[in-house]
């Protein structure tokens, strides 16, 4: 390595650890912003019919709702996961039970490409819960298509609508 780029690595290296030391660098807060719940309520936007410019074709998506236990000592359970459409019409409840989550466990609910039920605006309402204060689920929408040679993937991550007090 050259001493340009030593010294400029050096430098970086240096703003990372003034920054850290002040709070200020934002990859430090973002592993430090530890969110505990004892549950919440989460809505979650599900893009699963999208359009294409410029005739507005639509392009419909495969969507992957996401919902992984990040505490690494605690179960949460999932009471519900209801899915809505674009004028928050109802269009199906996922689960009778609640579900439980061991930690670290994941789960995930899978809406095919060819179901457009839920239209541009459909949207998942999701209810958790936990024995004590966990840290909060990640709960996330992949929404995945293919057409034409042509591939398109984004997530949408989950909306906290509610916390649970008690």
């Amino acid at each position: 390595m050259n001493n340009k780029a030593t010294s400029c690595l050096a430098g970086i290296a240096l703003f990372v650890f003034i920054n850290l030391s002040d709070g200020l660098c934002p990859i430090a807060l973002a592993s430090s912003d530890c969110k505990l719940s004892r549950g919440q309520t989460l809505y979650v936007p599900v893009y699963s019919n999208i359009f294409s410019a410029p005739k507005r074709t639509p392009f419909n998506l495969a969507a992957i709702l996401s919902i992984r236990n990040t505490d690494m000592t605690n179960p949460i359970r999932i009471i519900s996961a209801d899915y809505y459409d674009t004028k928050g019409k109802l269009i199906r409840k996922y689960y009778d039970k609640e579900v439980t989550l061991v930690p670290l466990e994941s789960t995930y609910l899978y809406l095919p490409e060819d179901d457009s039920a839920g239209g541009f605006g459909a949207n998942f309402i999701i209810a958790w819960t936990a024995a004590r204060e966990v840290n909060a689920p990640i709960i996330e929408c992949l929404m995945i298509g293919m057409k034409g040679g042509q591939g398109i993937s984004f997530i949408s991550p989950g909306q906290v609508i509610t916390e649970n007090t008690k």
